[in-house]
């Protein structure tokens, strides 16, 4: 009887192995994506992001852009304002045609109307706002840039994406 369960574990050995390995390979080879994204506001780069991120992962950064406005009767600096901007970008499937990327952005945005005055005709500073968007399947191919427009106007801002299947691991 132990020679018959010795002989199973011995025949099923090399099976359960290749078994693992396999799984351990098919984990491991989810393709590797390079992408670049550029803030675009009015025509003009204003921000950029980039990364190495491996399909079904997600890359998520913050950059701060705090400004300064003069305010009050006396026009004073005053009035700062951290222009805040959260994107996660996660490759969701990469072959030979291209790349598709889900993307969600977090955006503070400044008022770009004329500095307003109170009723006493003193300086306030223009209000932020808030933009959430999310693309679920923006699709990328090599060098070439794709267009994705979260605010038509006041200002436009329109975010460019490329990205390309990398020869190299992730490096997050």
């Amino acid at each position: 009887m132990w020679k018959t369960r010795i002989a199973a574990v011995l025949v099923c050995m090399p099976i359960c192995m290749s078994s693992i390995a396999f799984a351990q390979q098919s984990a491991t080879s989810a393709p590797v994506v390079q992408w670049q994204l550029q803030v675009m506001q009015n025509g003009q780069q204003i921000d950029s992001f980039e990364g190495t991120t491996t399909v079904g992962q997600a890359r998520t950064d913050t950059h701060h852009h705090v400004v300064q406005h003069s305010v009050g009767c006396k026009d004073q600096p005053a009035g700062d304002i951290d222009l805040q901007r959260t994107l996660t970008v996660s490759p969701i499937a990469a072959d030979a045609t291209g790349v598709t990327l889900a993307i969600e952005a977090q955006e503070t945005l400044e008022d770009t109307s004329t500095q307003r005055t109170s009723a006493s005709g003193c300086k306030i500073p223009p209000q932020p706002r808030q933009v959430s968007a999310s693309h679920p399947g923006l699709k990328a191919s090599g060098s070439d840039w794709t267009s994705w427009t979260l605010v038509d106007k006041d200002p436009q801002l329109v975010y460019r994406v490329r990205a390309s299947v990398a020869s190299s691991p992730a490096q997050q």
